[in-house]
Formats: structure tokens, sequence, C-alpha cells
């Protein structure tokens, strides 16, 4: 479809800004943990159904997951998805909408914790109900069948798996027809507002995440000579950690090992028995992950050894991402129909980005292409204020307790694009 197409089917059929900057709001202010999004699926079902009866709603899939089909006519059959759940980070942006909410995470500790959509799933499921509502106005504009998902615990990294496993695409269960091409998007505060950005081939990192206890003997933190301190251990093994991406990883290949947790001992005075180690790994290829993960183990074990530690340490998994890899074809089609929409404000990018989605697994599970893409949300003033300044590393990011995407232009950049994209499958012109 050519550009005056994509604008002639969005200026008639566009959702009403002020109507979904008023669903934002609330989808902001009422965040919930993953697996435990009931109200989300709730208010996402309410909207989907004040639209049209045309969608096809079929619900608690992988928990709280949900699907919206939308049958017109023979064609391709395409997926659009978003992620729904919130983080538990105390929201301190002041906004007036700001989240106040807590929750007791019965999924993973049963303790009570504040809630924040603090990586924009907010506008990602707002943007996917403006694209159902865009597209379903449209239908005289194109032929096929879209079936709009909204996934839960992607935070976690099994809200994906969790609705595969559940019969997403199993026919005797919830029968979601099976798509040809599966699409996705993330908004990111560190772009300015109104850009999309895209990538052939990998595009996000793999991710892996570990729970590593290594042991020391306890005692008197007066005595440390009758001890094996766990702490010096954990101390030794953390900075070497860092060698694995400067000394064994080449110069082009990006990688990110942090320690996002150390802990040991309750009190000043006494030295532990052990520490314990939770590590974050991001690659972007299988070949060197796998050499920064028999890395990590390498060196635990030669830090435990090199101390005298008495006991063996223990690495737990605790879950991972996939490498996200945009298909070319797919891809070369979008960026196409999204340059001739969106003009110099769609960028391609030649690097892969250091965060982690599991996206893709919907896709791989059936054996079918997909494409992920990056739009802005940093409000182009403040945006281009810090660039000027040489100041981009200011703007919070995603995952920060200051994480606040300006509303505007962001939401209808994200509906534009998630509706162009599908166009680009099933529209009428073009295909």
């Amino acid at each position: 479809m050519s550009a005056q197409s994509f604008k002639a089917i969005l200026d008639k059929h566009s959702a009403e800004p002020k109507e979904y900057e008023k669903l934002f709001r609330d989808f902001h202010r009422y965040p919930e943990l993953s697996f435990l999004e009931k109200e989300t699926a709730s208010k996402i079902v309410s909207h989907l159904k004040s639209l049209s009866d045309a969608f096809d709603i079929r619900t608690g899939i992988g928990g709280t997951g949900l699907i919206a089909i939308l049958k017109n006519g023979p064609g391709p059959t395409i997926l659009l998805r978003a992620d729904i759940d919130g983080l538990p980070i105390e929201e301190k942006t002041g906004l007036d909408y700001a989240s106040k909410q807590t929750m007791k995470d019965t999924d993973m500790d049963d303790v009570v914790k504040p809630v924040m959509h603090a990586c924009g799933h907010d506008f990602h499921i707002t943007c996917n109900l403006g694209a159902a509502e865009t597209l379903v106005k449209a239908r005289d504009a194109w032929d096929g069948t879209i079936i709009f998902l909204f996934q839960p615990g992607e935070e976690r990294g099994r809200g994906a798996q969790a609705m595969v496993d559940d019969g997403l695409f199993d026919p005797k269960k919830h029968a979601c027809p099976i798509p040809d091409v599966f699409l996705g998007q993330h908004v990111f505060s560190i772009i300015r507002a109104g850009t999309v950005v895209t990538k052939c081939g990998p595009v996000l990192s793999a991710a892996d995440n570990w729970r590593i206890t290594v042991y020391g003997k306890g005692g008197h933190g007066s005595m440390p000579h009758l001890c094996i301190d766990p702490v010096v251990i954990a101390a030794h093994i953390v900075v070497r950690f860092q060698t694995l991406i400067s000394r064994e990883l080449p110069p082009e290949e990006a990688g990110v090992v942090t320690v996002g947790s150390l802990k040991a001992g309750e009190t000043v005075n006494v030295i532990s028995d052990e520490a314990v180690i939770q590590v974050n790994v991001r690659s972007v290829s299988e070949q060197y992950r796998k050499v920064i993960l028999d890395g990590i183990k390498r060196i635990v074990r030669a830090e435990c050894e090199a101390s005298r530690s008495p006991k063996e340490p223990v690495f737990e998994f605790l879950d991972s991402y996939p490498l996200t890899v945009n298909d070319k074809d797919v891809t070369q089609r979008v960026q196409k129909n999204f340059s001739a929409y969106f003009g110099d404000n769609h960028f391609t990018s030649d690097k892969p980005a250091s965060g982690s989605e599991d996206f893709q697994i919907l896709s791989t599970s059936v054996g079918k292409p997909s494409m992920f893409w990056g739009w802005g949300g940093a409000d182009p003033r403040v945006y281009d204020k810090h660039e000027k300044e040489g100041t981009l590393n200011e703007i919070p990011v995603n995952h920060s307790a200051y994480f606040s995407p300006a509303i505007h232009p962001t939401l209808k950049t994200g509906i534009d694009a998630m509706t162009v994209a599908a166009l680009s499958f099933v529209g009428k012109v073009g295909q």
C-alpha cells in the first residue's frame, strides 16, 4: 500500500486520541504484577466489546492472557501482541496519574509490593487496542484474519510460554488460528517520541538469570583467620565477571553481565556461612551466550577453590529470554511501509538492543516468522534539550521509578505503527 493509502485509512478510521489518553492513564494508574493481571485483562475485554461484536474473544490463556480474533474474509492471518504486566517498583514520577498500587506477589513470594508500569506495557496495551479500533473500522481496506494477543508475565520471562503451554494454538483448547506472521513493538523512553526504529536480524539480546550460592565458614568478625569469608569470595567473583565481556568477547560482540543482587549475613560483626549472588547475562549470539555462561561457572568454581570454600557452589537457573531475531523478508516489507508512512521519523539500526523479550516464543512455537520493533517515548522538547547538551543519559530509562514517556505523540505513533505493520500483510492494495 502507498503512503497515501495508509494516511487515508488512518485519517478516516483512527481512534480518538483523547479517549485513548484516558484509557492509557487508567492502565498506568492501576498496574498489576505478572500473572496477577485480572483487572487489566477485564478492562481489555470490556474495551474490545465496546468497539464491536466482531471480535471473537478468548480469555484465561496461560493465566490472564487473552486473544481477540477479527476475521474479515479470506487472506493472511497475522498476530499483533501486547504485554500487560507491571513491575514491583514504587513510582516516583509525581505524575497526576501515578500508580499508588500495592499487591501481594502470589506468583513469587507472597510479599506485598508496590507496582508500577515502568516498562511501558500500559502503552503497549493501549496502542494494541487503538490498532484494534482502527482496523475493525477499516475492514473495507483489508482481507484476512487479525489476532490481537494480550500476554501476561513478560517481565518474568514466562508469559509467552505459559500461553503456548496452555494450548493457545491447540485446536482442542483455545484454538487460536496459526498466524502467518507475528508482530510486536516496545516503547523506549530514550528514543525521541514520534519516531520508530527497526532492524533486520538479531534485534534484542538473549537473557539468562541465575542465583549462585557460595559457601564459607562463619564466625566472629574479629577472627577472620578462623573463618572463610564468603563475602570476599563473592566480591572477587563479581569483579572477575566483568572480564568476561572485556577479555573473552570480541570487541564487536555485545554482551552484559550484571550482578543485580549480592546478599550475605545479617549483622556487622559476624562473618556469614554463605553469600548469594544473582546475576543477569545478556548476549546477542548463541556462540557467545555459551562463552559467557560457561565462563561464569568457571570463575565461580575457581574463586571458591582459591579461597578454600568448604562446599561446592550451587547454581540455580531462574529464567531466560530467547534471542529475538527479526525475519528478513517480514522486516523489509514493514520497513518499506514505515518509511512510506513515517518518512524521516523511521530509522533503521545496525546494532541489537541489550534488552530482552519473550515475544518470539509465540512464533517459534509454531515455526512462523516474526518482527519486533521499537518506538520512541521521550518528549521531543526534553529529548532535543538533552541531545544538545550531551546529557541523553539523564533521561530515566525503562524500569526506572521515574520512567514517564510523553503521552503524546507516543500513543498515536504506537497505534499508527501497529496498524501500518498489520496492513503491510492484510491490506488490499499492494500485498
